[in-house]
């Protein structure tokens, strides 16, 4: 009777509540239990009460399952139960699918129930918002079981409850707001608005308004108001070299400055011509001791007299007349000018200038056996003589392929030794009709700006390259691949000069980019040059100055001279030791002397600058 009864209540509760049961198996103590508890879950018409059982998989086999006394199912259906074992695992394993498929239904069912509340407010306006404002507030003063909306959903758990009904109040929260139409009300807004104009607006010029000033000469008009006639074109000048190449050949000596039918200039040339070089066996007898010699330096002064412009372009290189009675000065400038100023004279009429080059003028020398002769060297590839007796300047070389930089007399007076920019050497020959070389040889050097022949051996000179010094012998000169016997590599940047001692050769002075002069000792050349001493001095001319080049005085050569950087404006006198002797300064120099040239016998010493003027430093007994 009691399982008759069962199965109708089953049967009965089926047409009204479907019964759903599920295990919940708890493991505490290896003590397995089973509880009934209800869930009720209402669809359109009909209400199913689902009861949940707790169950855990962890046991490959579970217990028997101790069923909790419920309303519907009574203690005495356990053999009921055992009975339809297979159908409750049957329903054990779609349970939990269904569980899922009625939780995620009731929560669209929610969803849409708000979000078309939310759209049905915003579509109504603010009275629809304000009734479902109200009915939002009456829902959560209700029961939860009472709300609407959950009333169908109460069998939930009451997480999914509490879940479902923060969904709710946030749909509702947002619909309170009215966003739809504050965005309408915003994009009306916008359309009215007019959009403001791009550019102002100029205000219109009156007929009478007086405008701005404006020049009358590009006007062309005259202070009345008269238009002025058109003036004629002017036809382009094709601007012409400021330097044009010479022509090869002798060339005569016309002063720029002056008249070529100056008497005075037949007068000074052959003066010029007649003057006679110092003895070397006076030259010798010179030599004093450095506290004679530095009392002498003290007695040389500068004065406006002796300063002069001779070139109208920056000296480059300068010489001094060997004479003992007249003071003849010899300038060469970057433009191709050689300037000559006789000091003696004490006039304006004094200085002469010529165009002898047509390029920066490198060298400059009297010749040893003729003093008569001036040799100059330029960058235009000529090496002219002028001759003061006949008053020309003689072309002895030209090799316009091969820049030349300088040049030494080797043997004598005759035979010249010329340098070239591109590492090359040229033994020229006076003697010899033409311009073209002797010989032609190939240094180890890439450049070489000096060159000076050893006064003693002469078949030794020194060339200072770019940033070696080489000693050769020109005994063994060959055509190609020529070694030096010495290379003096303590230079760290490019060498401006490299100089014998003037008299016996026994000292070599370079001048390094690197603010260094040093003195190194030739007594004996051999397979090396000892480093005698290294002198701090500010070489560092710039772009517009000439580069310093250091020279030995001839009458006291243990000691040599050098322009300076330093103010006041001075020209210094080192020792071959180090030792700084004297230094030649004075109120009518103020400009730097790159360059200076040393009187062989005299206490004279010339110096050029930038700016193509001399000044000249002379004892106050000469």
């Amino acid at each position: 009777m009691s399982g008759s009864k069962a199965e109708s209540e089953e049967k009965a509760g089926s047409k009204q509540c479907p019964l759903v049961q599920v295990n919940e198996y708890k493991e505490n103590e290896h003590i397995a239990y089973t509880s009934l508890r209800p869930i009720q879950i209402t669809t359109l018409r009909k209400t199913a009460k689902v009861y949940l059982y707790p169950f855990s998989l962890s046991n490959s086999k579970l217990g028997l399952l101790k069923l909790s006394k419920s309303p519907v199912v009574n203690n005495s259906s356990k053999s009921v139960v055992h009975k339809k074992k297979d159908r409750k695992k049957t329903r054990r394993k779609v349970l939990t699918s269904k569980m899922k498929a009625l939780s995620f239904k009731a929560e669209s069912l929610l969803l849409k129930s708000s979000l078309d509340a939310y759209t049905e407010s915003t579509k109504l306006g603010p009275k629809r918002t304000s009734d479902s404002a109200t009915f939002s507030v009456d829902a959560e003063s209700s029961d939860e079981d009472s709300a609407p909306g959950l009333d169908d959903f109460s069998g939930l758990s009451p997480y999914e409850r509490k879940r479902l009904r923060n969904i709710r109040e946030n749909a509702n929260f947002f619909a309170s707001l009215q966003l739809a139409e504050s965005a309408a009300r915003l994009r009306g807004m916008i359309k009215k608005r007019e959009s403001p104009e791009s550019k102002r607006k100029r205000p219109k010029k009156k007929e009478n308004e007086i405008g701005c000033r404006r020049s009358m000469r590009l006007l062309k008009v005259d202070p009345l108001g008269v238009s002025l006639p058109a003036s004629p074109t002017q036809p382009t000048l094709v601007e012409e070299e400021e330097n044009p190449l010479l022509p090869p050949g002798p060339l005569e000596m016309i002063p720029e400055n002056q008249d070529d039918s100056s008497e005075l200039l037949k007068a000074s040339l052959k003066t010029w011509a007649e003057m006679s070089q110092t003895s070397n066996e006076k030259t010798k007898k010179g030599l004093s001791s450095i506290k004679s010699y530095k009392a002498n330096l003290s007695g040389m002064v500068i004065s406006e007299a002796t300063v002069r412009k001779v070139t109208k372009g920056a000296i480059s290189s300068v010489a001094l007349h060997p004479s003992e009675v007249r003071t003849l000065v010899a300038a060469g400038a970057k433009s191709g000018q050689i300037g000559l100023w006789d000091l003696t004279q004490q006039s304006e009429d004094a200085m002469y200038v010529f165009y002898a080059h047509s390029r920066y003028v490198s060298c400059l020398s009297f010749s040893p056996t003729n003093p008569a002769h001036l040799l100059s060297l330029s960058y235009d590839g000529t090496l002219r003589c002028g001759d003061f007796s006949s008053a020309v300047f003689e072309e002895v070389y030209r090799n316009e392929g091969n820049s030349p930089s300088s040049f030494d007399f080797l043997n004598d007076s005759s035979s010249l030794l010329v340098g070239h920019w591109d590492g090359h050497l040229s033994l020229v020959d006076r003697r010899t009709p033409g311009t073209s070389y002797e010989k032609f040889f190939n240094s180890s050097l890439e450049k070489i700006r000096t060159v000076h022949v050893h006064p003693l051996s002469r078949q030794y000179f020194v060339t200072a390259g770019l940033r070696d010094v080489h000693v050769y012998d020109a005994r063994f000169l060959k055509s190609r691949g020529s070694q030096p016997l010495i290379s003096l590599t303590e230079h760290s940047k490019s060498i401006a000069s490299a100089y014998f001692s003037p008299v016996t050769g026994n000292r070599v002075v370079t001048t390094c980019a690197d603010c260094k002069l040093r003195v190194f000792d030739s007594s004996s050349i051999s397979s090396q040059l000892p480093l005698l001493s290294t002198i701090r001095h500010n070489t560092i001319t710039g772009r517009w100055l000439t580069r310093f080049q250091a020279v030995w005085d001839p009458k006291q050569e243990d000691c040599f001279i050098v322009g300076s950087m330093d103010h006041p404006r001075r020209v210094e006198v080192f020792h071959e030791s180090g030792k700084n002797v004297h230094s030649l300064w004075g109120e009518c120099l103020v400009s730097v002397c790159s360059l200076s040239a040393v009187h062989p016998t005299r206490y004279i010493l010339a110096g050029g600058n930038s700016s193509g003027k001399l000044h000249v430093f002379m004892h106050q007994e000469t």
